[in-house]
């Protein structure tokens, strides 16, 4: 029940920006210190701030935030992209936040893996858990807030690799556009890898397909696979299906 209240406070200020104490007690149903406390988790895991009897969202890109929101899902959708990966396999996964715990359950469960990558944050995380992986991080401009590297020299970085799978994420999906970035330069880093990778998989939570992104991704690779949790509509499904991209749930 908590966590679920934590993405409704969540949900709330991503579309208001600031919402009131006051409010939040009365559209969930709960009293004003069970607020506070929860708003305390928040604000601890860096997406929210405290302000004068208001909760405000922050930047939306800091990767360390994003981790927190529908945390579950995503970890169950990283589980199950893990089963595409053997011990010894070289794998190249962009800076998304599902990536980021994909990442964290193969440094809990994998050996000898050689991840590609252009997140600073994935590439510091692995060195603190895992030993036996070698991570290569591609170089080029350091986007702080998401800490990601971007720019032209992705391209001749990835150019030194051929992978298997390429695991990315999205910040949207629709009918006309397909999916899509809300970043230009990581937009265009993920076409960069894609281009190097037989097989690119999509790490996404069902709600994105509500989401218009600015940037289409326009993979030279379509995605061939999508992993999701199990409120995908099925319009959607269906729709993916028709495009040969294969539908996995999570559970």
């Amino acid at each position: 029940m908590v966590n679920k209240r934590l993405n409704q406070i969540l949900e709330l200020l991503i579309v208001r920006k600031k919402i009131e104490v006051v409010e939040l007690a009365e559209i969930l149903k709960v009293s004003q210190v069970t607020i506070r406390k929860d708003l305390t988790k928040l604000e601890n895991t860096g997406m929210i701030r405290r302000e004068h009897g208001s909760a405000v969202i922050q930047n939306i890109d800091d990767i360390s935030g994003r981790l927190a929101y529908h945390y579950d899902s995503k970890k169950r959708i990283a589980r199950t992209a893990m089963k595409l990966i053997k011990d010894g396999d070289t794998i190249m996964i962009e800076s998304g936040s599902c990536c980021a715990i994909l990442a964290t359950e193969l440094a809990e469960t994998k050996q000898n893996l050689t991840i590609i990558t252009n997140s600073a944050y994935i590439a510091n995380s692995l060195r603190r858990i895992q030993n036996s992986f070698q991570i290569i991080l591609l170089g080029g401009i350091y986007q702080q807030n998401s800490e990601c590297i971007v720019g032209p020299m992705i391209s001749s970085n990835a150019a030194n690799f051929n992978v298997e799978y390429f695991f990315i994420g999205t910040d949207g999906y629709t009918k006309r556009s397909g999916f899509s970035n809300k970043d230009q330069m990581r937009a265009q880093a993920v076409r960069d890898m894609a281009a190097y990778a037989d097989k690119v998989v999509v790490l996404s939570e069902s709600e994105k397909f509500k989401i218009h992104g600015t940037v289409p991704l326009n993979i030279p690779n379509q995605p061939q696979i999508l992993i999701t949790d199990d409120h995908l509509l099925d319009e959607f499904e269906e729709e993916l299906t028709s495009k040969n991209i294969k539908v996995i749930k999570a559970k």
